[in-house]
């Protein structure tokens, strides 16, 4: 059962910092001409936030929500950094194959995402990260190790899923909200995309 609460607690922290942390600074960054995706670092020990960003590839196109993010990390005074090892890596989309090696190159033995490879083909538009995967590493859609020497990964969803009834419902309904609200932006990505210089976009 306690273990049971520490989840339920853990994922309630991870939509919080989606909703409250993650998305403002991504409503920016889509006004910019950017992606929608984002991430940010919370620490293992009480969930505080270290840091959260967005994409930014109307800078740079390698500065994806999860590579923008470890390079403000950083960017961080090595003295205050904390050992990436003490942190949870939170990215609202499954990451992509550069996103999975910079995640795995930066020593975290973990991250959680919000929606799929398939969700950023599907209700996104944005169907490069299975693409990739597919052209480059002839793998199939979740053809990577989701467990493996380096890190562990977990869908949000997947573990709201397996919560009891009244707290999936609840937090069921928090997820749908947070979709919607992704849905906005994503539309508003692509109404403007063909104004931005991001090769793939």
């Amino acid at each position: 059962m306690k273990q049971q609460s520490m989840k339920t607690n853990l994922i309630e922290v991870l939509l919080d910092t989606i909703e409250h942390r993650i998305i403002p600074k991504t409503e920016i960054g889509v006004a910019a001409g950017n992606k929608i995706f984002g991430a940010a670092l919370l620490r293992k020990s009480d969930f505080s936030l270290v840091l959260a960003e967005t994409n930014n590839e109307t800078e740079n196109p390698l500065w994806h929500g999860e590579v923008h993010t470890l390079k403000r990390f950083y960017e961080m005074a090595e003295d205050t950094r904390p050992d990436p090892r003490e942190l949870i890596f939170l990215s609202t989309h499954e990451p992509c194959s550069m996103c999975l090696s910079a995640i795995t190159w930066a020593g975290f033995d973990n991250f959680y995402y919000f929606f799929s490879h398939e969700d950023s083909r599907d209700a996104f538009a944005i169907p490069h990260d299975l693409k990739i995967l597919k052209e480059v590493f002839t793998l199939e859609p979740g053809g990577y190790n989701e467990q493996n020497a380096f890190w562990k990964s977990y869908s949000i969803h997947k573990l709201i899923a397996g919560l009891p009834e009244r707290d999936r419902q609840r937090l069921q309904r928090r997820t749908a909200a947070i979709s919607e609200k992704y849905g906005e932006l994503s539309e508003r990505y692509q109404s403007g995309k063909g104004e931005n210089s991001i090769p793939l976009n």
